[in-house]
C-alpha cells in the first residue's frame, strides 16, 4: 500500500534521517521504537508533509513521487489517504469536540455540513465521547482531548493513520483509555503507524516493530522477534533500559 525508499532529512548540519525505508501493508499496525532524537517523529512528519524530505521516493497505491520535488496536487492526494494524530492533540480551543471533528470534513473535504455532523457524532460515539459533543477542549481531560484527535482522524476515512506518541502528554491514569481506542481500531483492521514507548501496546497489538537509532532503521521484525531475540546490540541495550526487569528475557 505505502512504500518509502531512501528518505533523508536534515535540519541545517543535523542529519536527522539518513536513508530510511519503510513498507506498510493494508491492516498493518507498525510500531516504531527508538531513543529520543532517533528520527521517529521526523519520519512521520515527512510522510504527511508537515516536514519536507531532502531525498527519497514514495509509492502510495497508484501514486509514485520523488519526495524532494513533489507537487501540491500529489501532496493533496497523499493527505487524502493518511491522517496524523498529534502528541499534543492540536485541537482548536474555540471549537467544541464535534466542531473539531467536523472542521476537516466541511472545509477540507467539502462534505455537506449536516452529513459532516452525522459523521462527527458517529466517530465521537466510537471513541466513547457521545456525551461530550458540545464540550470545549478546556472542559475535557487530556485523554478525552486525544480521543477527539483520534475521532477527527477517523472521520476522514484514511487508508493510514499516523500516531506520534499519542499518550506521551497524558497523565498515567489516562493512558489506558487512549490505548483502548487504538486497540479497538487495530482489531477493526485500521492501518496504523505508531511512534510510542508503550511496550505492552507494541507487544500485544503490533504486527511489525521497527527500531530506529541515529536516523536509520537498525532492525525490524515481529514483536516476538524484536522483544525476545533482537539481533542488534543497540536494540538489546534500548530494550534492557525501557522494559521492566521481569519482562526482559533476552
Amino acid at each position: 500500500m505505502l512504500k518509502i525508499d531512501g528518505l533523508k532529512k536534515s535540519f541545517g548540519d543535523n542529519r536527522v534521517l539518513k536513508g530510511v525505508s519503510l513498507e506498510v501493508d493494508k491492516g498493518d499496525v507498525i510500531v516504531i521504537l527508538g531513543p529520543s532524537g532517533s528520527g521517529k517523529t521526523t519520519l512521520l512528519r515527512c510522510l504527511d508533509f508537515l516536514e519536507y524530505a531532502d531525498e527519497g521516493k514514495m509509492e502510495f497505491d497508484d501514486i509514485n513521487v520523488n519526495l524532494n520535488h513533489i507537487s501540491r496536487k500529489d501532496i493533496k492526494k497523499i493527505r487524502n489517504k493518511l491522517t496524523f494524530v498529534f502528541q499534543n492533540y492540536n485541537l482548536f480551543a474555540n471549537k467544541t469536540a464535534l466542531e473539531n471533528v467536523t472542521e476537516g470534513l466541511i472545509y477540507g473535504r467539502k462534505v455537506p455540513k449536516q452529513e459532516a455532523i452525522e459523521i462527527g457524532k458517529q466517530m465521537l460515539d466510537k471513541v466513547g465521547l457521545s456525551e461530550r459533543y458540545n464540550y470545549y477542549p478546556s472542559q475535557l481531560s487530556g485523554g478525552q482531548q486525544q480521543r477527539i484527535g483520534i475521532a477527527r482522524a477517523m472521520a476522514l476515512k484514511p487508508d493510514v493513520i499516523l500516531f506520534d506518541e499519542p499518550t506521551s502528554a497524558l497523565d498515567p491514569e489516562l493512558i489506558g483509555e487512549v490505548l483502548s481506542v487504538m486497540k479497538k481500531l487495530a482489531k477493526e483492521g485500521t492501518t496504523m503507524v505508531v511512534v510510542t514507548h508503550e511496550m505492552n501496546f507494541a507487544q500485544d497489538v503490533a504486527n511489525k516493530i521497527i527500531f530506529m537509532d541515529g536516523g536509520v532503521v537498525l532492525e525490524e521484525g515481529t514483536p516476538k522477534e524484536i522483544f525476545t531475540c533482537p539481533k542488534e546490540e543497540r536494540t538489546k541495550q534500548f530494550l534492557k533500559r525501557i522494559l521492566p526487569e521481569d519482562d526482559y528475557v533476552i
